[in-house]
């Protein structure tokens, strides 16, 4: 069996949870045997420019046959122009807006398209719903496709440039119970082939140093944000809390944000900011953590939530999230805040408490032993999957090539360019 999978961008260096998502399931599949995996992408591993950095063709990255292609331009001011238009009112959008809307945020990669139009593999898995590559490539696919739509509650979302794509998919991998049930209330598409499969856990990779030490900050307590170090993900918005907590609640409690910076990193003399770590130093500063602060209202899954608890660490995660507030709820390893005052009576319960940061950090898990290792997560993905293709390809398809902006093209099926 073969499995080709679609993402806008991959690589070790690509820090982004869909990418990031993507690449662990390859890795991993690649070493069953009877299964051959490939993974098409651009040359880009940013996402905010889709600049081509990577040379083009083919190599492989721990084990997984690599296959780049150049992207078509890079991204545009128009792409934001029409983004902050079209989000104010996502559900009115016109179809023609939303596909430009698709190709603006790109990356448009003509090679990856016809690849994927040729393939030779058994199915499609495209990764996630957002970008054009995921667009394109279901539309042009004669072998059963497979989406990880990796979605949470945002405009795009709610743009009819999707709804075509989604109703041609063959069967959804979800993260979550909640994004399952996000997408079937928006979309409708409950009695397509499903499986909420979600993510396994690597083993810890620390080294047993203080992570106390690591960070510059001796035996100080701290709280630990792991992930990229943007306004999207709440990073502004934690530290302002966190700011707050500490003028009104003097102690020695630091906030250590771990990750890449694509924001302005914030300044506090109790808050430290290490950029891009090891995974050995990642690991020992998470294991010595009295909290892990998850401030995002935007995830599909949060893989670095069950890393906590594979360490026994308790969790605090934004109350608007869906899919960490599924992840606490069903586990009782985490509490979460939905304000400032509501951050302020957690932050201040947890540091203070030993006893319940032990209990909490327990239940996490034994929550993740028993729901997400890599074993039992690949054996219902290649169950699904074989299911998928023994079911074959729901529509005949006959791509034609519809020209959305200048120096670039998307595909879509011969009859939808009239109609949502």
């Amino acid at each position: 069996m073969k499995l080709a999978f679609v993402t806008p961008r991959y690589g070790p260096e690509v820090i982004g949870g869909a990418e990031t998502a993507a690449r662990m399931l390859a890795e991993r599949l690649c070493l069953r045997p009877g299964w051959e995996v490939e993974v098409l992408t651009s040359c880009a591993l940013d996402h905010l420019t889709w600049e081509n950095t990577e040379p083009a063709g083919t190599s492989v990255v721990n084990g997984v046959t690599v296959r780049r292609f150049p992207t078509a331009s890079p991204r545009t001011l128009d792409y934001f122009a029409l983004d902050g238009q079209l989000r104010v009112a996502p559900e009115v959008a016109t179809l023609s807006e939303t596909r430009t809307w698709v190709a603006l945020n790109g990356p448009m990669c003509p090679g990856l398209v016809d690849a994927v139009a040729s393939t030779d593999a058994d199915v499609i898995a495209c990764y996630p719903y957002l970008f054009a590559t995921t667009v394109d490539a279901i539309a042009v696919s004669e072998v059963p496709v497979v989406l990880h739509p990796a979605a949470h509650d945002e405009p795009a979302l709610y743009f009819s440039a999707f709804r075509r794509s989604f109703r041609d998919v063959d069967g959804f991998v979800y993260h979550t119970r909640a994004e399952r049930d996000l997408m079937e209330d928006v979309y409708r598409i409950g009695a397509r082939p499903q499986v909420v499969l979600g993510l396994g856990v690597n083993d810890p990779a620390g080294v047993g140093r203080p992570g106390g030490d690591v960070l510059g900050l001796g035996d100080r307590p701290y709280l630990c944000y792991l992930g990229r170090v943007d306004e999207h993900k709440g990073c502004g918005m934690l530290a302002d809390y966190f700011a707050e907590y500490k003028e009104r609640n003097p102690s020695d409690l630091a906030l250590a944000f771990v990750g890449p910076v694509s924001a302005k990193a914030p300044e506090h003399p109790d808050i430290v900011v290490t950029g891009t770590v090891s995974e050995a130093d990642k690991w020992d500063i998470l294991a010595d953590a009295r909290v892990m602060v998850t401030p995002s209202a935007y995830e599909s899954f949060s893989l670095v939530v069950l890393e906590a608890w594979t360490l026994g660490v308790p969790v605090l995660v934004n109350g608007a999230c869906a899919a960490t507030m599924e992840h606490c709820r069903r586990s009782g390893g985490g509490l979460w805040f939905d304000s400032y005052r509501s951050f302020e009576a957690t932050v201040g319960r947890l540091a203070g408490d030993a006893g319940l940061r032990a209990a909490l950090g327990e239940a996490g898990r034994r929550y993740t032993e028993h729901n997400y290792l890599w074993p039992s997560i690949i054996d219902r993905y290649t169950t699904f999957l074989e299911g998928v293709v023994a079911r074959g390809r729901r529509l005949a398809l006959r791509p034609a090539r519809l020209d959305l902006q200048s120096g670039g093209t998307a595909y879509v099926r011969e009859g939808v360019a009239g109609g949502g």
